[in-house]
């Protein structure tokens, strides 16, 4: 109900005359991304992006400074000018799992202005076409009978697919080899070479490999299906009861930004997730519950970084693992 009266409230903004945009920022506009190129946050960014420089007449680049699960990213963004320059396609990483279990450099809520959420999506178990064990209780009995020697990747140490594993693996009671990547991309790369077994990784970036068939997708990590994948069973479906690790991406600027700069972005932004051509794309991704307002975003924020701090303090994740 909540996207529907968005999506009403956002094309009713469409026909308000004389509403102003932010084509007043100073030069050229960098959305930056703490994961390496071909992840989802990085294809997510440059959707978004390429409509918001059309939209304020202006140069709308992506730049990628992966590293700590997004965390380098955020800390860079967080010192930039208020000036709306400088944005974060922030992520569940950054701003709700690693100010939990890694010594950050920012304070996730203090220190940056929400503009808008862009889309949560699930994560998915994945693996090659040539993996024969492709069913949840299948995978299982595989690892109780090979116990450390079954690997699965996620798109870095602290991030919510490594978490999805986390959570896999203690309701699953089983003991497995977690290779760690710096994003969707190389963690891809790797699992079509075969040098690992599975992995946990975004629905944004597995997709396209699933179309092609080069990726085989195994259960996803809401506790719903996504509309885009709706023959992919759930994990709290398929014997794991609750399990929930979604991930989830938003725009972002530095804190001070004028409140009237980060509404007109906002304004934007949610013109841009409502044109018809990328409301299909982030559905073919199962990017869901999109837009709203900043104070929304805030509020989402704040809810999800006290979630993931209990689930980290609960599991015993530490970032090392």
């Amino acid at each position: 109900m909540r996207r529907r009266q968005f999506l009403l409230a956002a094309a009713a903004g469409l026909a308000v005359p004389g509403l102003v945009r932010a084509a007043n920022v100073a030069g050229p506009v960098r959305i930056v991304v703490g994961f390496a190129p071909g992840g989802g946050t990085d294809v997510l960014a440059r959707v978004i992006g390429q409509k918001l420089g059309v939209m304020w007449n202006t140069s709308v680049v992506v730049e990628n400074k992966p590293g700590a699960t997004g965390a380098i990213a955020a800390a860079y963004v967080a010192k930039q000018p208020p000036d709306g320059s400088t944005l974060l396609m922030a992520h569940v990483n950054s701003h709700a799992i690693a100010p939990a279990l890694l010594d950050v450099k920012y304070d996730p809520r203090a220190d940056f202005t929400p503009i808008s959420m862009v889309g949560v999506t699930p994560n998915m178990l994945t693996c090659r076409p040539e993996q024969k064990v492709r069913t949840i209780s299948d995978i299982v009995a595989l690892c109780r009978k090979n116990p450390g020697k079954i690997s699965f990747g996620s798109s870095g140490i602290g991030s919510a697919q490594h978490l999805a594993l986390e959570l896999f693996r203690m309701q699953a009671k089983i003991d497995v080899v977690h290779v760690p990547y710096k994003g969707s991309g190389p963690l891809v790369a790797d699992l079509l070479g075969g040098q690992i077994d599975y992995a946990f990784d975004t629905m944004t970036a597995a997709t396209p490999f699933i179309q092609q068939g080069k990726v085989i997708a195994i259960a996803q990590t809401r506790l719903k299906r996504a509309a885009s994948h709706p023959g992919v069973p759930t994990l709290a479906e398929s014997g794991f009861p609750g399990l929930d690790a979604a991930s989830w991406y938003g725009l972002v600027g530095p804190k001070g930004m004028p409140p009237a700069l980060a509404q007109r972005m906002n304004e934007d932004v949610n013109r841009v997730l409502v044109m018809p051509d990328v409301a299909e794309r982030l559905k073919s991704f199962g990017a869901e519950d999109s837009g709203g307002s900043n104070q929304q975003f805030a509020a989402y924020i704040t809810a999800e970084s006290t979630k993931w701090a209990k689930v980290i303090k609960d599991a015993g994740v530490k970032a090392e693992s």
